[in-house]
C-alpha cells in the first residue's frame, strides 16, 4: 500500500540532503544554496510532504514576506539596491515585495501602510522623510532595517556609508590636480547624505588652504536636470570655476551635458567628479571619474540584516567605505584655461 505522509528525514533522502538543512528551508530564516533549496521544494511537492510551506509560515504567524519602502523604483541607485537586496534573499523563503515614496513623507506613510496591511514579516526602509517617531513605532511591530537615515535608538538597525570621507577624497583628488575653483553640486539640505558630503568638500579645501566660498555650492535634487540648472546658474552668474564635484553621478551627467551644450570641454576645460560609480558612469563621455560606494552589497546586506533579526540574532552594521575611482573626466589644471569670469558668456 503507498505511503499517505512522509517525515522530514523522508524529504532529506530524497533530496540528498541532511534533515537540518530540510529544516532550514522550512523555517525559511537561514540561506541555503540555491541548487539544495530547488532539491529540497521539489521533493516536498513530489511526495506532498505536509504541513506545506505556506502553512508553516502562517502556523508560525508569518508571511515569508519583507517590505522594502524604496524612493524611486527607477532610479538607477535604488535599482542596485532593490539587485541587491534580492540577491540577499536568494535562497531563503524570504521574498521582497516593494513600493515606493518619491521623497514625500505622506506617500512614504501610505507606501509603509500598505506593505505593513501585507502582514509582511519585516521592513528595509531606504531613506525617506517619514518621521522618527514613525519609524520608531514601526521597529517595536517587526524587523526593521534603514538606509540613509540616523535615528535615536535605531542606530543598531541602520547601514551607513562614510560619505565625508568619500566626498573628501572625491575633492581632495581635484585639489591635488592642481584646481582650487571647485564647485560642489550638493544634494538636498535635509537629505543625511548630501550633509556629508558637503562637510567632506569643505573638509578637502579646509586642508589645502583653499577658502569656503557659498557661492561654489548649488543645491541640486540627485536627478540629472538639477545638475544642468547648477551649471547654467553658475555661468549666468559669472562665478569662475576649473571643476566641479557633484554629489551623486545623477546630477554629474546632467553637468556634463550642461557644459556640452556651451562648448566647455571635460576634462580640458573643467575636470569633473560624481559620486555613487553607477553602472552607466564608465560609459559617460568621457567616463566619469566618481567616488564608488558599495550600493549592491549595501543592497544584500540589508537583507542580511533583516534574517538574523528574524531569527532573533544580534546584529551589528558595518560601516561601508568608500572608494575614488579615476578615469578621464579629471585632469591636470593647466593655467591656460583657468576659467575667468565672462569667459563662457
Amino acid at each position: 500500500m503507498a505511503r499517505t505522509s512522509y517525515t522530514l528525514e523522508d524529504v532529506a533522502r530524497a533530496a540528498g540532503v541532511s534533515p537540518s538543512t530540510v529544516s532550514r528551508v522550512i523555517n525559511g530564516t537561514a540561506r541555503v544554496r540555491p541548487g539544495k533549496l530547488k532539491a529540497v521544494l521539489e521533493a516536498i511537492e513530489r511526495l506532498g510532504y505536509q504541513p506545506n510551506l505556506m502553512a508553516k509560515g502562517l502556523a508560525q504567524g508569518k508571511s515569508l514576506t519583507v517590505g522594502v519602502m524604496v524612493q524611486e523604483i527607477a532610479s538607477p541607485f535604488y535599482g542596485e539596491m532593490i539587485k541587491g537586496i534580492e540577491q540577499g534573499f536568494d535562497g531563503t523563503l524570504y521574498h521582497p515585495v516593494f513600493s515606493t515614496g518619491h521623497w514625500r513623507a505622506e506617500q512614504e506613510r501610505e507606501a509603509l501602510r500598505v506593505l505593513s496591511a501585507r502582514q509582511i514579516d519585516a521592513l528595509i526602509v531606504l531613506d525617506g522623510l517619514v518621521s522618527e517617531e514613525y519609524l520608531l513605532g514601526l521597529a517595536r511591530k517587526m524587523p526593521l532595517v534603514l538606509f540613509g537615515r540616523r535615528v535615536r535608538g535605531l542606530e543598531h538597525n541602520t547601514l551607513l556609508v562614510d560619505n565625508l570621507q568619500g566626498a573628501y577624497l572625491g575633492t581632495r583628488h581635484l585639489v591635488e590636480l592642481g584646481h582650487t575653483q571647485i564647485v560642489h553640486i550638493a544634494g538636498p539640505a535635509f537629505h543625511l547624505d548630501a550633509k556629508s558630503r558637503l562637510e567632506g568638500y569643505r573638509k578637502a579645501l579646509e586642508e589645502a588652504g583653499i577658502p569656503f566660498e557659498p557661492e561654489r555650492v548649488i543645491e541640486g535634487d540627485y536627478v540629472e536636470p538639477s545638475g544642468m540648472l547648477a551649471v547654467e546658474s553658475l555661468l549666468a552668474r559669472r562665478i569662475p570655476f576649473t571643476a566641479i564635484f557633484a554629489a551623486n553621478d545623477q546630477m554629474a551627467y546632467g553637468a556634463r551635458l550642461a557644459l556640452y551644450r556651451r562648448g566647455i570641454r571635460v576634462p580640458e576645460d573643467v575636470s569633473l567628479v560624481g559620486f555613487d560609480d553607477l553602472p552607466g558612469s564608465s560609459y559617460m563621455t568621457p567616463p566619469l571619474t566618481t567616488v564608488r560606494q558599495p550600493t549592491l552589497e549595501l543592497g544584500r546586506e540589508a537583507a542580511r540584516a533583516v534574517l538574523l533579526m528574524l531569527e532573533g540574532q544580534p546584529y551589528e552594521p558595518p560601516l561601508f567605505n568608500t572608494r575614488l575611482i579615476v578615469r578621464e573626466s579629471t585632469a591636470m589644471l593647466r593655467h591656460s584655461r583657468v576659467a575667468l569670469p565672462g569667459r563662457w558668456s
